[in-house]
């Protein structure tokens, strides 16, 4: 029985063979990424260096049964002993802290491997102009897991505005509020806590590097708006903290549009409540993370309509990624695997006479990356300077 919807072809062909760098003991986002990788049966995880700690990458690697030779205590051995096997892996994943992504990235696309990377794709924009220019010179996929584009109603969003539904953009607002960091967890050895609030590991941003980036990229994959330029507030409100833990910033698009962008890890009540509204000449539209499965949609001078995934409101954009009927809540995983689903089409295609990816499949790249980084720097620039207007590159 074929689902409506899976990504699952009916004779797909051989599965990817995958590597990773970071997500080892103790690590949340590579399991997700393991997860979404495995979840439409696109992947196999062959290889991996799991943690920069030898006896953490060796006991990581036996507790996802990988073979003890594929188990590699440093990322450049590992990039240069799998391009040279015949069974090499095909793509790696790059789940390490932020600090990483650059020079992991750089080592597997020299060897010919295309790279899956988690967000923000570097610290700085210099190092993604670097690996632009070596994903174009080897030829390589370089894939960005902004994980909440996968949602099937972020989709249906962003084909409403594609389709002109909305009428002119005029006023985006994005937030994404959590509250883990109220109090200075980083100080009891939290791992996850300890190097996103650390600069020399996740860079000049704390909370609008770690989730500004996902809110600014959710505005800009449903709208389609450049960000021309942005004032910033960045605070520290828990005494010794390195970072920002809130960050509150005001957008200017091209277009003409304005903007607010509200990313904050001291909110108690929010978990991971990322939302988003847009409103245009014709109609608005409100989509929540907490509940992903409804957007709300308001034509102008017309009842506020709740359309629900896997139902016939849903578009063709919805439709297309949703793997269950109605009144079964898909989410997290399931996002993020649409990704992992869409590069494999892309990775599939770029194997000698393998076959062609839907023309509808499309994913994060190294241009997003780049565009969240340059957004980071931006936000950074501004607050420094007392909340002054900073433009973005054109």
């Amino acid at each position: 029985m074929t689902i409506k919807g899976s990504q699952t072809p009916a004779a797909a062909p051989a599965r990817i063979r995958l590597g990773m760098v970071g997500g080892g003991e103790g690590a949340f986002i590579g399991a997700v990424h393991r997860i979404a990788a495995r979840l439409d049966d696109h992947y196999e995880l062959v290889a991996g260096a799991l943690s920069a700690t030898p006896e953490k990458a060796q006991r990581s690697g036996a507790a996802l049964g990988l073979a003890p030779e594929r188990i590699y205590d440093d990322f450049g051995a590992m990039a240069k002993a799998e391009a040279a096997r015949p069974d090499g892996i095909e793509a790696v994943a790059i789940v390490t802290p932020n600090h990483m992504h650059a020079p992991v990235a750089e080592a597997f696309l020299k060897a010919g491997i295309h790279v899956i990377c988690d967000k923000p794709v570097t610290t700085t924009s210099k190092e993604a102009k670097k690996l632009q220019a070596l994903a174009k010179k080897h030829r390589r996929i370089f894939a960005v897991t902004h994980n909440y584009t996968g949602y099937p109603m972020v989709r249906h969003a962003r084909q409403l505005v594609q389709e002109g539904r909305l009428g002119e953009i005029r006023v985006v607002q994005v937030e994404y509020p959590q509250d883990w960091l109220t109090e200075k967890l980083e100080d009891t050895g939290q791992k996850q806590a300890a190097w996103r609030s650390d600069p020399k590991r996740s860079g000049a941003g704390g909370a609008i590097g770690d989730i500004g980036t996902h809110a600014h990229n959710l505005a800009a994959y449903v709208t389609g708006l450049k960000l021309a330029e942005l004032c910033a507030e960045l605070s520290r409100f828990v005494k010794g903290r390195a970072l920002d833990d809130n960050a509150n910033v005001m957008l200017r698009y091209a277009n003409g549009a304005r903007g607010l962008l509200w990313a904050s890890q001291v909110a108690p009540g929010n978990e991971n409540n990322l939302k988003l509204r847009v409103y245009g000449s014709k109609g608005g539209l409100e989509w929540r993370q907490e509940h992903p499965n409804q957007l709300y949609w308001s034509p102008f001078g017309e009842p506020t309509q709740i359309v629900a995934r896997g139902t016939g409101a849903a578009n063709a954009a919805a439709a297309r990624v949703s793997r269950i009927p109605a009144g079964h809540p898909e989410g997290y995983l399931e996002a993020f695997a649409t990704l992992y689903a869409e590069i494999a089409q892309a990775i599939r295609a770029a194997r000698r006479g393998g076959p062609k990816a839907d023309r509808a499949a499309h994913f994060p790249t190294l241009d997003d990356g780049r565009a969240g980084v340059e957004f980071i720097e931006a936000v950074v620039a501004s607050s420094r300077k007392g909340g002054r207007w900073v433009k973005l590159p054109a």
